[in-house]
């Protein structure tokens, strides 16, 4: 029996944008994800009854910022003294100010923002329907309350998905990133057929990897690239905002019945089905049609190589 103390909760799983390659744009992830946003009171309630969860990531497929509720959210978490991030990311395009300004006085931990690009012209390429500049302007009003409230927090980290129209970009990027207090951190595309990398040579210097693909990466690293995602089944399990167990965050097509909000934390993250899905990663049991894991090309790589997961 697992009693995580740290969670992951889609605070909104509506987004304003059209990204191309995402789950959310073409419609994949509606049938288990649906859609609609975490209710105050539902979070209220869930901290209640799990006390030992002392950390919640709050993103996932959405945007979080438009959750209407999220800034009671964020001053309810820091009452409790639980520790709010954003570090799956959020892309920062629609946020009031005093959203902004609780991100600091409530003391958010980190916060990702997914601009992929350093420029208009590069950034909504791929951000269909978001704003460069408003983004950006968001980022320094955070860091303007920041000054206010003498805060290091959140720490902010600018991911950049390297695709073939924005790798020119990468060094501007990263000289915005620290003129603006950001970590910088480049990531891999998912969909290698979307804008895929043009001079290979000058990413691998940029970014500093090897492979610039996610296939490259597996056949250097013998392992899928995110195939630590499948720790969160025991260590950060993912909930639907909706309060039904999804189990990690790359998951949209299934879950794992019960749910969060009516059934409790511990009993919905013990329910039969995660049981089984972690004997299935541990390489402990067979898979099993009824279990998301089953379909999952990180689970399929395991269980073809053999190499599955080892928990203490």
């Amino acid at each position: 029996m697992i009693e995580p103390g740290q969670i992951r909760i889609e605070a909104s799983s509506a987004c304003q944008l059209r990204c191309p390659s995402c789950p959310t744009t073409t419609g994949h992830a509606l049938a288990a994800i649906g859609s609609g946003f975490l209710k105050f009171d539902d979070f209220r309630r869930l901290l209640e009854s799990a006390p030992a969860v002392r950390r919640v990531e709050l993103s996932n497929y959405g945007e979080a910022f438009l959750n209407p509720q999220l800034l009671q959210i964020l001053a309810y978490a820091q009452q409790k003294d639980v520790a709010i991030t954003f570090d799956n990311g959020a892309n920062l395009n629609n946020a009031k100010e005093e959203v902004l300004e609780g991100l600091v006085k409530y003391r958010v931990r980190v916060m990702t923002c997914s601009i992929d690009g350093a420029s208009p012209e590069s950034y909504r390429k791929y951000r269909v329907r978001g704003d460069f500049d408003t983004v950006i302007r968001n980022i320094e009003t955070i860091n303007s309350y920041k000054r206010r409230y003498q805060s290091e927090l959140p720490r902010l980290r600018w991911q950049f998905v390297v695709f073939g129209h924005n790798e020119h970009e990468i060094p501007r990027a990263r000289e915005m990133a620290t003129e603006l207090g950001m970590e910088f951190r480049s990531k891999l595309s998912w969909d290698a057929e979307f804008s895929p990398i043009r001079d290979r040579e000058f990413v691998r210097e940029q970014a500093g990897w090897q492979a610039v693909t996610r296939d490259e990466y597996e056949r250097e690293h013998e392992r899928k690239y995110g195939s630590a995602i499948c720790h969160q089944l025991w260590d950060d399990p993912q909930i639907n905002w909706d309060g039904k167990v999804l189990g990690c965050c790359r998951n949209f097509w299934g879950d794992f019945g019960g749910n969060a909000f009516a059934d409790g934390l511990a009993n919905s993250v013990n329910n039969e089905k995660m049981n089984y899905a972690r004997d299935m990663l541990s390489g402990r049991k067979p898979a099993r049609d009824d279990i998301p894991c089953t379909t999952c090309e990180l689970y399929i790589a395991m269980r073809d190589r053999g190499t599955f997961i080892v928990k203490d």
